[in-house]
Protein backbone atom coordinates (compact mmCIF):
# COMPACT_ATOMS: atom_id res chain seq x y z
CA UNK A 1 0.00 0.00 0.00
CA UNK A 2 1.20 3.29 -1.07
CA UNK A 3 1.36 6.24 1.87
CA UNK A 4 3.28 9.47 1.31
CA UNK A 5 4.49 12.51 2.90
CA UNK A 6 4.54 15.67 1.00
CA UNK A 7 7.62 18.32 0.92
CA UNK A 8 7.34 21.07 -0.63
CA UNK A 9 10.61 23.69 -0.88
CA UNK A 10 9.21 27.22 -0.63
CA UNK A 11 10.39 30.70 -1.39
CA UNK A 12 8.78 33.82 -1.58
CA UNK A 13 5.31 32.13 -1.98
CA UNK A 14 2.68 33.42 0.29
CA UNK A 15 0.38 33.73 -2.51
CA UNK A 16 -0.34 29.56 -3.70
CA UNK A 17 1.79 27.90 -0.76
CA UNK A 18 -1.53 27.67 1.85
CA UNK A 19 -3.61 25.77 -0.87
CA UNK A 20 -0.88 23.84 -2.09
CA UNK A 21 -0.59 22.47 1.64
CA UNK A 22 -4.19 22.18 2.07
CA UNK A 23 -4.97 20.55 -1.72
CA UNK A 24 -1.89 17.97 -0.61
CA UNK A 25 -3.49 16.95 2.79
CA UNK A 26 -5.74 15.76 1.02
CA UNK A 27 -4.14 12.79 -0.35
CA UNK A 28 -1.06 12.47 2.01
CA UNK A 29 -0.20 11.77 5.64
CA UNK A 30 1.65 14.78 6.13
CA UNK A 31 3.14 17.66 4.69
CA UNK A 32 6.48 19.65 5.29
CA UNK A 33 7.30 22.79 4.19
CA UNK A 34 10.89 24.36 4.07
CA UNK A 35 11.07 28.16 4.26
CA UNK A 36 14.37 28.70 2.28
CA UNK A 37 14.36 32.24 3.59
CA UNK A 38 11.38 33.81 2.43
CA UNK A 39 11.09 37.83 3.18
CA UNK A 40 6.92 37.51 3.05
CA UNK A 41 4.51 35.91 4.98
CA UNK A 42 4.94 32.22 3.46
CA UNK A 43 6.05 30.36 7.01
CA UNK A 44 3.40 31.61 7.94
CA UNK A 45 0.45 30.95 5.60
CA UNK A 46 1.70 27.40 5.30
CA UNK A 47 1.85 27.02 9.07
CA UNK A 48 -2.12 27.93 8.74
CA UNK A 49 -2.63 25.59 6.61
CA UNK A 50 -1.45 22.73 8.45
CA UNK A 51 1.85 21.91 7.42
CA UNK A 52 4.99 21.41 9.45
CA UNK A 53 7.14 24.16 8.81
CA UNK A 54 11.16 24.24 8.68
CA UNK A 55 13.10 27.93 8.16
CA UNK A 56 16.29 28.83 6.64
CA UNK A 57 17.45 32.17 8.40
CA UNK A 58 18.31 33.11 4.68
CA UNK A 59 17.98 31.34 1.25
CA UNK A 60 20.40 28.85 0.80
CA UNK A 61 18.82 27.27 -2.22
CA UNK A 62 16.37 24.46 -3.81
CA UNK A 63 18.52 21.87 -3.46
CA UNK A 64 19.64 23.00 0.61
CA UNK A 65 16.07 23.12 0.96
CA UNK A 66 14.91 20.04 -0.22
CA UNK A 67 17.80 18.08 1.67
CA UNK A 68 16.44 20.02 5.11
CA UNK A 69 13.33 18.38 4.33
CA UNK A 70 14.82 14.98 3.75
CA UNK A 71 17.21 15.22 7.06
CA UNK A 72 14.12 15.99 9.01
CA UNK A 73 11.65 13.24 7.39
CA UNK A 74 13.49 10.35 6.60
CA UNK A 75 14.73 9.19 9.82
CA UNK A 76 11.26 9.27 11.65
CA UNK A 77 8.87 8.81 8.83
CA UNK A 78 6.36 5.62 8.40
CA UNK A 79 5.78 6.58 4.80
CA UNK A 80 6.40 4.43 2.12
CA UNK A 81 7.37 7.29 -0.53
CA UNK A 82 8.08 11.30 -0.47
CA UNK A 83 5.93 13.03 -2.28
CA UNK A 84 7.99 16.14 -3.90
CA UNK A 85 5.70 19.45 -5.72
CA UNK A 86 6.47 23.25 -6.01
CA UNK A 87 4.62 25.41 -4.14
CA UNK A 88 3.60 27.64 -7.13
CA UNK A 89 1.11 25.99 -8.36
CA UNK A 90 3.32 24.83 -11.35
CA UNK A 91 1.64 21.60 -10.82
CA UNK A 92 -1.80 20.69 -10.06
CA UNK A 93 -1.71 19.29 -6.82
CA UNK A 94 -5.23 17.34 -7.74
CA UNK A 95 -3.37 15.06 -9.84
CA UNK A 96 -1.44 13.54 -6.70
CA UNK A 97 -3.15 10.58 -7.04
CA UNK A 98 -2.11 10.21 -10.47
CA UNK A 99 1.32 9.89 -9.16
CA UNK A 100 0.12 7.67 -6.32
CA UNK A 101 -1.38 5.42 -8.46
CA UNK A 102 1.17 4.62 -11.09
CA UNK A 103 3.34 3.52 -7.95
CA UNK A 104 0.60 1.10 -7.17
CA UNK A 105 0.33 -0.23 -10.54
CA UNK A 106 4.04 -0.12 -11.48
CA UNK A 107 7.12 -1.07 -9.79
CA UNK A 108 7.05 2.25 -7.65
CA UNK A 109 10.40 3.30 -7.36
CA UNK A 110 10.46 6.81 -8.99
CA UNK A 111 7.36 8.01 -10.72
CA UNK A 112 7.79 11.29 -12.42
CA UNK A 113 4.77 13.87 -13.19
CA UNK A 114 6.16 14.81 -16.88
CA UNK A 115 4.26 18.21 -18.19
CA UNK A 116 3.45 18.49 -21.75
CA UNK A 117 5.88 21.02 -23.53
CA UNK A 118 4.22 23.00 -26.55
CA UNK A 119 6.62 25.35 -28.09
CA UNK A 120 3.67 27.70 -29.21
CA UNK A 121 2.41 28.31 -25.57
CA UNK A 122 5.66 28.15 -23.69
CA UNK A 123 8.22 30.82 -23.49
CA UNK A 124 10.97 29.66 -26.00
CA UNK A 125 13.93 29.95 -23.48
CA UNK A 126 11.97 27.90 -21.13
CA UNK A 127 10.85 25.69 -24.08
CA UNK A 128 14.10 25.22 -25.51
CA UNK A 129 16.06 24.43 -21.88
CA UNK A 130 13.46 21.55 -20.53
CA UNK A 131 14.12 19.89 -24.16
CA UNK A 132 17.49 20.24 -24.01
CA UNK A 133 18.47 19.30 -20.40
CA UNK A 134 15.91 16.38 -20.69
CA UNK A 135 17.61 14.83 -23.62
CA UNK A 136 21.12 15.34 -22.14
CA UNK A 137 19.43 13.38 -19.11
CA UNK A 138 17.79 10.44 -20.84
CA UNK A 139 21.54 9.69 -22.27
CA UNK A 140 23.03 9.83 -19.03
CA UNK A 141 20.36 7.39 -16.79
CA UNK A 142 19.50 4.85 -19.93
CA UNK A 143 15.91 5.94 -19.48
CA UNK A 144 13.75 8.31 -21.84
CA UNK A 145 12.70 10.86 -19.73
CA UNK A 146 10.83 13.94 -21.19
CA UNK A 147 10.54 16.37 -18.30
CA UNK A 148 13.76 15.88 -16.13
CA UNK A 149 13.38 18.89 -14.39
CA UNK A 150 9.45 18.76 -12.91
CA UNK A 151 9.82 18.76 -9.70
CA UNK A 152 5.98 16.66 -9.07
CA UNK A 153 7.57 13.21 -8.53
CA UNK A 154 7.08 10.43 -5.79
CA UNK A 155 10.25 8.52 -4.60
CA UNK A 156 9.97 5.54 -2.63
CA UNK A 157 11.67 6.11 1.13
CA UNK A 158 14.30 3.64 0.77
CA UNK A 159 16.32 4.48 -2.41
CA UNK A 160 16.01 8.21 -0.79
CA UNK A 161 18.04 6.30 2.17
CA UNK A 162 20.16 5.17 -0.12
CA UNK A 163 21.78 8.18 -1.75
CA UNK A 164 23.87 11.03 -0.51
CA UNK A 165 22.33 14.31 -1.92
CA UNK A 166 24.54 17.17 -2.09
CA UNK A 167 23.10 20.12 -4.44
CA UNK A 168 22.08 23.42 -3.26
CA UNK A 169 20.45 25.07 -5.92
CA UNK A 170 17.81 23.28 -8.75
CA UNK A 171 20.15 21.02 -9.63
CA UNK A 172 18.88 18.93 -7.41
CA UNK A 173 15.97 17.25 -9.85
CA UNK A 174 18.83 15.69 -12.00
CA UNK A 175 20.87 14.93 -8.81
CA UNK A 176 18.34 12.66 -7.54
CA UNK A 177 17.23 11.08 -11.01
CA UNK A 178 20.98 10.15 -12.11
CA UNK A 179 22.09 8.98 -8.45
CA UNK A 180 18.63 6.94 -8.09
CA UNK A 181 18.98 5.33 -11.75
CA UNK A 182 22.50 4.49 -10.60
CA UNK A 183 21.60 2.79 -7.48
CA UNK A 184 18.82 0.68 -9.28
CA UNK A 185 15.67 2.28 -8.47
CA UNK A 186 13.26 2.25 -11.74
CA UNK A 187 12.30 5.68 -12.73
CA UNK A 188 8.73 5.37 -14.24
CA UNK A 189 6.47 8.60 -15.76
CA UNK A 190 2.97 9.60 -15.80
CA UNK A 191 1.54 12.79 -17.98
CA UNK A 192 0.24 15.51 -15.98
CA UNK A 193 -1.26 18.91 -17.00
CA UNK A 194 0.56 21.61 -18.39
CA UNK A 195 1.86 24.53 -16.32
CA UNK A 196 -0.27 27.50 -16.94
CA UNK A 197 2.27 30.29 -17.17
CA UNK A 198 0.48 33.25 -16.71
CA UNK A 199 0.06 32.01 -12.93
CA UNK A 200 3.23 30.17 -12.31
CA UNK A 201 6.45 32.04 -12.80
CA UNK A 202 9.46 30.21 -12.39
CA UNK A 203 12.56 31.17 -10.57
CA UNK A 204 15.09 29.28 -12.97
CA UNK A 205 17.03 31.55 -15.37
CA UNK A 206 16.91 28.80 -18.26
CA UNK A 207 20.17 29.46 -20.17
CA UNK A 208 22.63 29.55 -17.38
CA UNK A 209 20.74 27.15 -14.94
CA UNK A 210 20.16 24.61 -17.73
CA UNK A 211 23.79 24.89 -18.72
CA UNK A 212 25.05 24.57 -14.71
CA UNK A 213 22.39 21.88 -14.21
CA UNK A 214 24.14 19.69 -17.17
CA UNK A 215 27.73 20.18 -16.33
CA UNK A 216 26.67 18.94 -12.68
CA UNK A 217 24.82 15.84 -13.82
CA UNK A 218 28.01 14.95 -16.28
CA UNK A 219 30.01 15.39 -12.94
CA UNK A 220 27.36 13.14 -10.57
CA UNK A 221 27.41 10.17 -13.68
CA UNK A 222 30.71 10.25 -14.01
CA UNK A 223 33.35 11.84 -11.32
CA UNK A 224 30.88 11.20 -8.22
CA UNK A 225 31.67 7.97 -6.77
CA UNK A 226 28.49 8.02 -4.09
CA UNK A 227 25.47 6.46 -4.86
Amino acid sequence: MITACALIAALNEEQHVAAVVRAAARYVARVVVVDDGSSDATAEQAGDAGAEVLRHPRTLGKGSALRTGLAHLLPQTDCSHVLFIDGDMQHDPEEIPTLLTRAENGVGDFIIGEREFCRTTMPSARFYSNVIGSAIMSSLIGVRVHDSQSGFRLIRVEWLRAVRLTSRGYEIESEMLIKLARAGAVIETVPVRRLTYADARSKIRPFRDTFRTCMLSLKYRYLDGQP
